[in-house]
């Protein structure tokens, strides 16, 4: 069983900032990867950005160069720093993994962004 708990999420005016915090049950360097990603309403869920178990990153080609995605293995915790937010970002952001043949989501931080 794993559980995924996301936070930091809240309302920013454009062109701002926000660190979302992903925090895992058990070590990360376990799981073979962690996503993001975002739920707009009335859209589909997208994939925003991917970590692997060996730190590999990968960014969907809207959010590259404005987002990061790092990790804290002390913390099982991985990161989504978000700059030059745009209105288009506000959305739920989620993290996921799928380990032992399972998947599994956060509950989703919320992510308003002002124009």
């Amino acid at each position: 069983q794993v559980q995924l708990v996301e936070s930091g999420g809240g309302l920013v005016q454009a062109g701002g900032s926000l660190r979302l915090a992903c925090a895992a049950s058990g070590n990360i360097y376990s799981k073979p990867f962690i996503n993001w990603y975002r739920q707009a309403t009335g859209k589909q869920r997208e994939l925003v950005a991917t970590i692997t178990s060996g730190g590999s990153t990968n960014y969907a080609d809207s959010v590259k160069d404005r987002f990061t995605i790092s990790r804290d293995t002390g913390k099982n915790t991985v990161y989504l720093q978000m700059n030059i937010l745009k209105p288009e970002d506000t959305a739920v952001y989620y993290c996921y993994t799928n380990y032992g043949g399972k998947s599994y989501w956060g509950l989703g931080t919320l992510v308003t962004v002002s124009s």
